[in-house]
């Protein structure tokens, strides 16, 4: 039976935090308080380089055997096993002018400088006003990316974020900060932290919240420092009674962890969410590199202040690179504390990769005394197998939501227009739809992500259609009305008798490396056009492709084609998609919420998702249409499905009163 977290456990940390340090003041409405600590900026820095240098020799004089030693016989190691290079996709390599590169994050930048790669299109003010989502979370302005520190606490969700106050480009990051009673309506908030302090005034990176049996609440996040060190740091309510945590305060010892022996200083970010071990102490992981090799260190602490180093590595993958926002949690039929641990216990090892900006995941086992995890199936392990998502969805992040019991997904889905119209629209990137995550049983090797179930409290009128037949090379329109805001649950069904009777063929299928859905195959594409105008100049399928293999086997795809879903020549246009299971006795089966510039994409219950971002110019508004396809050429295709109007989301600014 899993070992359920000590909430009986007596207070392991009350009394080391000091919540009414004398010498430090809780930041207020995101202003910079006032530096009692800093005589000059020349003090600082020397200051702060000597801190660093001494923090970094403690760790190697602390560390034994020696972390560097251990470092590369383990990865020796792997090489002798015939871990192999993993190679990097030509689109992941990083362009002239990448922001956040050399600052020691991934490439922030649009893929697309419009004006420079391809032509700039004239968008107007009403094309722009059009893409803004309507119950998906978004700043009021400006730029946004990492998900940050999700947690429930005294009847609300809280959610901090990655964010830019002073424009729609990635730079000046601090955190933002809101609440939400349902995951769908939200109050903006105060900047939780800004960059105030010598540790990270380069940037308030990312970080994870823990929840203490106590009821304290601790947040480790990176700081960027003033000599471009990746240093880990502690913060704290300066209130606890107040439910929406306004006010932060940074621990006066900060920081509390510099980069080890062997790790670069701009290689060691993004601490993980605390769990707690049967020894009584505090573990955290943190993402790190050496050479091409992406690793997650662990820490161990009684009191989130001071951390010992643990020998070993939890996990590493040789070819990967640099691990940014690593998760690690346990994983059931239901959502599981981040303590729960024991026999028959699987927990999910999630990466974030630095050089292809994709979040990939892998199922295993945690053994706490050797502070190792190991994949169930070394040939889709962390970084080379299965992704979250297939489209574009990045640095996600997971909280465990003790309020109903189940583990929520937060993701970050950036845009894939222009940088130049991003800053004419003076936002970018939003929040996917929060999602519940859950082991898959039936194949025991995926997890299955869905839409919380909050976000059904904004489905309006709808309509169902009932065993439509939609024969080979035909397009059925849907008469839903305007199509910009809805929720698509979907099944087909491939006619049998020509199933049976299409040939095998050898030919393998792959989303990205199609012509989308104009390429026609026996057994596909058929699916639905999302965000297209009544002629179809601009359409984005979302489809499945089977192929018929030996012994009659079938092999699913489910893709989103952007290829038509815009005449606009400044934004980035792929197929995206995978691979999906398709067990015996299931009916293909999907969820597509559109809403706005974001389209979303649920197969198979959740096994394999996809997000895109789309930027029609003409299927907007009340142009916007639905309609069925087959492009299949031997097999009709039963379609049932229903169709909500989504409402849109109250997420108000703050206000004192």
């Amino acid at each position: 039976m899993p070992k359920p977290f000590p909430m009986a456990e007596p207070n392991p940390v009350r009394s080391s935090i000091d919540h009414e340090d004398p010498e430090y003041a809780p930041l207020s409405g995101g202003a910079k308080p006032e530096d009692r600590r800093r005589p000059t900026k020349v003090i600082l820095a020397g200051l702060s380089v000597l801190l660093v240098i001494g923090m970094m020799l403690g760790f190697f004089t602390d560390t034994k055997p020696d972390f560097c030693t251990q470092a590369n016989d383990a990865l020796l190691s792997m090489t002798r096993e015939g871990a192999g290079p993993r190679s990097i996709p030509a689109e992941a390599v990083v362009r002239p002018g990448a922001r956040g590169v050399k600052e020691g994050v991934s490439d922030k930048s649009s893929r697309i400088i419009a004006g420079v790669n391809v032509p700039s299109f004239p968008w107007n003010n009403s094309m722009l006003s059009w893409q803004r989502t309507a119950f998906h979370f978004q700043p009021e302005k400006n730029w946004m990316n990492d998900p940050n520190g999700p947690m429930y606490y005294k009847g609300w969700y809280h959610f901090f974020y990655q964010y830019n106050p002073e424009g729609a480009v990635w730079g000046n990051i601090v955190w933002g900060h809101a609440v939400s009673e349902d995951l769908i309506h939200w109050l903006h908030l105060p900047l939780a932290m800004v960059a105030d302090q010598w540790y990270d005034v380069n940037g308030v990176w990312s970080g994870s919240a823990t929840i203490l049996p106590d009821g304290q609440v601790v947040m480790l996040y990176t700081g960027s420092s003033n000599e471009s060190v990746q240093l880990q740091n502690l913060a704290y309510p300066a209130d606890l009674s107040d439910p929406l945590l306004v006010h932060w305060v940074k621990h006066p010892g900060n920081p509390v962890l510099a980069p080890p022996p062997c790790i670069n200083k701009l290689d060691f970010r993004d601490p993980t969410t605390a769990w707690y071990t049967s020894g009584g102490k505090w573990r955290i992981a943190i993402g790190a590199k050496i050479n091409k090799t992406g690793m997650s260190l662990v820490y161990e602490t009684e009191d989130f202040k001071n951390y010992k180093l643990l020998p070993g590595m939890l996990h590493a993958v040789p070819g990967t690179g640099m691990w940014e926002c690593v998760d690690f949690f346990p994983v059931s039929e239901d959502g599981l504390d981040t303590s729960v641990n024991g026999p028959g216990v699987k927990h999910v090892m999630k990466v974030s990769l630095d050089d292809d900006r994709h979040d990939y995941y892998s199922i295993g086992t945690y053994d706490e005394k050797a502070n190792t995890w190991v994949p169930d199936n070394p040939e889709i392990d962390v970084g080379i197998g299965i992704r979250y998502d297939y489209g574009i969805f990045y640095a996600s992040k997971t909280f465990y939501d003790q309020n109903k019991r189940r583990r929520i997904l937060w993701g970050w889905i950036t845009e894939s227009d222009s940088e130049a119209a991003d800053v004419q629209k003076g936002w970018a990137s939003l929040q996917g739809i929060p999602r519940t995550i859950v082991l898959d049983t039936k194949t025991g090797s995926n997890l299955l992500q869905w839409p919380v179930e909050e976000v059904e409290s904004l489905r309006l009128s709808s309509k169902e259609f009932d065993s439509i037949e939609v024969k080979t090379g035909t397009v059925v329109p849907l008469d839903v009305g305007t199509a910009t805001q809805v929720d698509i649950v979907a099944e087909f069904e491939l006619d049998k008798q020509a199933l049976g009777a299409t040939p095998e063929a050898d030919a393998d299928y792959s989303c990205g490396a199609s012509g989308g859905a104009s390429q026609r195959g026996a057994l596909g594409p058929f699916g639905l056009l999302v965000l297209a105008d009544d002629g179809l100049s601009e359409q984005t399928p979302v489809y499945f492709y089977v192929v018929k293999g030996p012994n009659g086997t079938l092999k699913t795809s489910i893709c989103t084609d952007q290829l038509r879903s815009s005449e606009a020549s400044d934004v980035v246009k792929h197929v995206y998609g995978s691979f999906v299971p398709v067990l015996e006795g299931e009916k293909l089966s999907v969820r597509i919420m559109v809403d706005h510039s974001i389209v979303e994409t649920f197969a198979q219950g959740g096994r394999s998702c996809i997000t895109a971002r789309v930027y029609p110019t003409k299927a907007i508004y009340g142009a916007a249409r639905v309609f069925l396809f087959n492009n299949a050429t031997e097999a009709n295709v039963k379609a049932s499905l229903k169709i909500w109007q989504m409402n849109s989301a109250f997420i108000r600014p703050y206000s004192d009163q």
